[in-house]
C-alpha cells in the first residue's frame, strides 16, 4: 500500500517529530512539511538542518489545509493544542500523536475533533535522552517497536494510513487496546524512569554525607541513569497521566527491593542468589 501526504505538521519539532519528518523526507512520503513550537530558535534550527520546508509559531496557520498533524509535544498539552486547532483541521486530515500514555487523554482527543477529522494514537518505542530537533536522526526507528492504540472509533482507512507509515519508519508495527498499552508502558519503561530519577537522588544524598562518592561513578552507573537525563516536563506527565498503573508498578518494585534487603538483614546468603539467578536468567533471555 503507498502512501502520500501532500502537507503535515508537526507541533513539537523535536528527537522523535523531527526524526519522523526525516523519513519522511528520505521516502517521499510527504510533500512539504510544517514545523510549530514554542521558540523560533528550534524551529530556525530545524529548517536550516532540512528537517522542516517552513516554521510557524501560530498553530492555527501551520494547521491550515495540512493532511496530518503529528503531535510530538508533552502529553499534558494536547487536549489545549486540539482545542485550539480544531476549527482550522480540514475534514479528512489525520492526527496522530507520539505520547507515551493514552489513556489520560484519547478518549477526550477524539471527542473533541470535528467530525470527518480522525484520530490514532501511535506510540513509537525509540528515542534516547536527547531532546531537541538537532538529537533527531533518520534511524531512530528502524527496527524499533511502534504500538498503534486504535478505539471503537477510529476510522479504519485513516489506521490503514498511519500503519503503513510506521511501517515505512522501519518500525515493527503492533496494534493494541490503550488500556493495555498504559500497563505495560508503566513497567517496561516508566518505572525504570523513575528508578533512575530517584538513584540519582539517592546518590547525591549519600554525596552530602560522604563527599565526592560521584567522582567514583564508572561505566555501570552512567549507563544506567542515563535516561535520568530524559525530558523532565515529558516525565512529569507521563506519571501524572498513567498514575494507576505507574504506582502499581512502582509497589511490585518495592516488594523485591524489600524482599533483597531482608534476605541481606538475615544475611541469606542462599535466598539472595536465588533472586539474582531468577533476574540474571531473566535478562540473559530476554531477545529470546
Amino acid at each position: 500500500m503507498g502512501i502520500y501526504f501532500r502537507r503535515m505538521t508537526i507541533i513539537g519539532v523535536g528527537l522523535i517529530g523531527g526524526s519522523l519528518a526525516r523519513v519522511c523526507k528520505k521516502k517521499n512520503l510527504v510533500g512539504e512539511i510544517i514545523g510549530v513550537g514554542r521558540t523560533e530558535g528550534n524551529l530556525k534550527k530545524a529548517k536550516e538542518l532540512g528537517v522542516i520546508d517552513q516554521y510557524y509559531l501560530n498553530t492555527k496557520k501551520a494547521v491550515n489545509d495540512t493532511d496530518l498533524v503529528i503531535l510530538a509535544t508533552p502529553v499534558s498539552s494536547f487536549v489545549k493544542i486540539i482545542n485550539d486547532i480544531r476549527p482550522n483541521l480540514k475534514k479528512g486530515s489525520i492526527v496522530i500523536d507520539v505520547g507515551s500514555v493514552k489513556l489520560g487523554f484519547l478518549i477526550e482527543v477524539e471527542n473533541l475533533l470535528p467530525k470527518g477529522v480522525h484520530f490514532v494514537g501511535t506510540h513509537p518505542i525509540a528515542g534516547t535522552e536527547k531532546s531537541g530537533v538537532g538529537a533527531s536522526f533518520l534511524e531512530l526507528f528502524q527496527g524499533a517497536k511502534c504500538i498503534i492504540t486504535p478505539t471503537p472509533k477510529t476510522n479504519k482507512k485513516a489506521l490503514d494510513k498511519v500503519v503503513e507509515l510506521w511501517r515505512q519508519t522501519g518500525s515493527d508495527v503492533i496494534i493494541m487496546d490503550p488500556a493495555r498499552h498504559d500497563r505495560i508502558l508503566s513497567a517496561i519503561s516508566h518505572l525504570p524512569h523513575l528508578i533512575a530519577y530517584a538513584l540519582v537522588n539517592t546518590i547525591e544524598d549519600i554525596n552530602n554525607v560522604e563527599e565526592d562518592v560521584l567522582s567514583y561513578s564508572a561505566g555501570g552507573f552512567r549507563d544506567f541513569t542515563r535516561i535520568a537525563s530524559s525530558s523532565t516536563e515529558m516525565w512529569r506527565d507521563i506519571c501524572l497521566l498513567n498514575k494507576n498503573s505507574i504506582i502499581d508498578s512502582i509497589n511490585r518494585f518495592k516488594y523485591n527491593l524489600e524482599l533483597l534487603k531482608n534476605f541481606i538483614e538475615n544475611e541469606d546468603g542462599t535466598g539472595l542468589e536465588e533472586r539474582f539467578k531468577k533476574a540474571k536468567y531473566l535478562r540473559d533471555n530476554m531477545n529470546k
